[in-house]
């Protein structure tokens, strides 16, 4: 059966320079958790270079190997595809295509790490469980889904929301401003372009929406405080 490839569309908005993270200094008597109270820039940056270093890495040795990776993205449908979930988002169809991921994954990463490993990676399996399950339901028999475009629209959509769950005033402004600079990609979520993973980007801002409205383990030391004392005096 010919397998044709699905490629997630090209990203041209313009990149906040200025990220905010959501880190508040612990308040007096608060229990400090993973990923708080302290400056996570070192991880989040180790973390950008790292999905950076990793697609391409593997973009390399796919060109080295004629796109032949390409085989081991999500076949909606098919169980033996499965599996793929976890590859699909590592592996690009063209330069131009992981170029298009490369600038906005890494920013996102950062600023999602800034949260702490913890948070980062409940983010990232929430989003590509999401994501991936959702595309081989729906993505369509005989196509084959590759790139991180997915987890893209999940972190996105994780950014823009998730200070509204944690009560954070910086993260509500953080997500302002990337819901202002990244409002074209809404179109990504429709099957407006052919070619275009349409599916994969929807569920993975549906992941993305379901992590930051779920996960407590972003949340700054202040609202972990006030949880504890409630806790204690329940």
């Amino acid at each position: 059966m010919r397998i044709s490839i699905v490629r997630v569309s090209t990203y041209g908005s313009q990149f906040p320079t200025s990220p905010m993270g959501g880190n508040t200094p612990a308040s007096a008597g608060a229990r400090v958790v993973p990923g708080h109270g302290r400056n996570n820039s070192g991880l989040a940056t180790r973390y950008a270079i790292g999905f950076l270093a990793v697609i391409w890495a593997v973009q390399i040795i796919n060109m080295l190997l004629g796109y032949q990776l390409v085989a081991f993205g999500v076949h909606p449908l098919d169980v033996s595809s499965l599996w793929h979930i976890a590859t699909s988002p590592l592996i690009h169809g063209s330069m131009a295509h992981i170029m298009s991921n490369s600038v906005p994954g890494a920013i996102f990463v950062f600023l999602v790490a800034l949260s702490g490993r913890r948070a980062f990676w409940e983010v990232t399996l929430i989003v590509g469980l999401i994501g991936g399950v959702g595309t081989w339901f729906f993505g369509g028999i005989g196509t084959s889904h590759v790139g991180a475009s997915g987890l893209i629209y999940g972190w996105l959509a994780y950014l823009i929301i998730r200070g509204i769950f944690n009560r954070s005033f910086t993260q509500i402004i953080l997500g302002l401003v990337l819901a202002f600079s990244y409002s074209g990609l809404i179109y990504g979520v429709f099957p407006t372009q052919v070619g275009v993973s349409w599916q994969a980007h929807l569920f993975g801002g549906i992941g993305g929406l379901v992590a930051g409205a779920t996960i407590t383990s972003d949340d700054p030391a202040e609202l972990v405080a006030k949880r504890r004392q409630r806790q204690l005096g329940a």
